[in-house]
């Protein structure tokens, strides 16, 4: 655990000056805007040091990088483009679950306004190519081809995620695939590109395999600590989750294999309305429910499943052992994180 924390706090550090150049392009408020969201500054650009959040992503792309070549500066420019693509799509979720706070601070939208929200979202999407076209690396156009895609998938995702809230009768498969499109692409095409960017294009595919088992087990874990999560620690509400309606994996699991409790849980969400606030013992009810149906220890046991495919994934190719083991620790520690 200790070793992963470490890796990803080295990785920050090679990504980071680099990751503010890139926002330094931008025009001067949509510069400020960005940088108050990745926690640099405050809304009237005075310097901070607030949670900017794991770097997991770029951590990813350049441990990948370093195990396969001995470098991670080839995938510099990579890890500084899934960090943007991944903030684009935090600052837009935020705003369309109408999320007032991340990471314990106001978030874009609140602060500013919707079209703010929008306009650094897409300034910091369209950035992130622009960095892998300038980064003179002769891979550049086959990773920006690789981010786009995954883009696509994470818009896809999150688009599914919002119309599931809208049904009744979402099933796990449909969950599944939303947990691999929102969050499996980016970290799979995260792992990839440190592949990619360091000419190792045998290794690409089983990297890629190796992100996006560890999506799905990511997204198994904010599911449960969007319910049980502590609000000192996740930053929002307990149940919050389950006060905005969704249909997450453990919810889904539940409900098709839960028996007489899941169905009364299928009836809690039937009977809800997610635009009205509902009462912490209604919200409590309905997480009894989740237990007593052993959702809670399914999504628990299919993360754990999940981080197991995923270094299986990993066997094959020929890494530093120094970074196998610290990709075996990153794979622990989302499973184990309490956010």
């Amino acid at each position: 655990m200790n070793t992963a924390v470490q890796a990803l706090s080295d990785a920050r550090k090679l990504v980071e000056p680099e990751l503010r150049s890139a926002v330094g392009r931008l025009d001067p408020h949509l510069a400020l805007v960005a940088s108050y969201h990745f926690g640099w500054c405050d809304r009237d650009g005075n310097a901070t040091e607030a949670n900017a959040g794991k770097a997991l992503r770029p951590g990813l792309t350049v441990i990948v990088a370093e195990g396969l070549a001995g470098d991670a500066k080839p995938a510099v420019a990579g890890a500084v483009a899934v960090e943007l693509i991944h903030n684009f799509s935090l600052v837009h979720d935020d705003l369309i679950d109408r999320d007032r706070e991340r990471r314990h601070r106001e978030t874009v939208w609140s602060v500013w306004d919707d079209t703010t929200a929008i306009l650094v979202g897409d300034a910091m999407a369209s950035l992130a190519h622009e960095v892998l076209a300038d980064s003179g690396s002769p891979y550049a156009d086959r990773a920006s081809l690789a981010l786009a895609a995954a883009t696509r998938d994470v818009i896809r995702g999150q688009a599914q995620d919002v119309l599931f809230e809208q049904r009744g009768d979402v099933t796990l498969a449909e969950c599944l695939q939303m947990a691999a499109d929102k969050t499996g692409a980016l970290l799979a095409v995260s792992a990839s590109l440190g592949a990619v960017l360091v000419g190792a294009r045998d290794a690409e595919a089983a990297c890629h395999e190796f992100g996006a088992e560890l999506g799905v087990a990511f997204q198994l874990v904010d599911d449960l600590l969007g319910v049980w999560g502590h609000p000192d620690v996740t930053g929002k509400p307990v149940f919050a989750d389950l006060a905005a309606g969704k249909k997450t994996m453990p919810v889904t699991w539940a409900i098709e294999h839960g028996g007489h409790v899941g169905a009364q849980l299928a009836e809690w969400f039937a009977a809800r309305d997610p635009r009205a606030p509902a009462a912490a013992e209604d919200l409590q009810y309905a997480a009894d429910l989740l237990e007593k149906a052993g959702a809670r220890d399914w999504a628990s046991a299919e993360a754990d499943r999940r981080v197991a495919a995923a270094l299986a994934a990993l066997a094959p190719i020929p890494l530093h052992e120094g970074a196998r083991g610290t990709l075996t620790d990153l794979a622990d520690f989302v499973v184990r994180r309490s956010l």
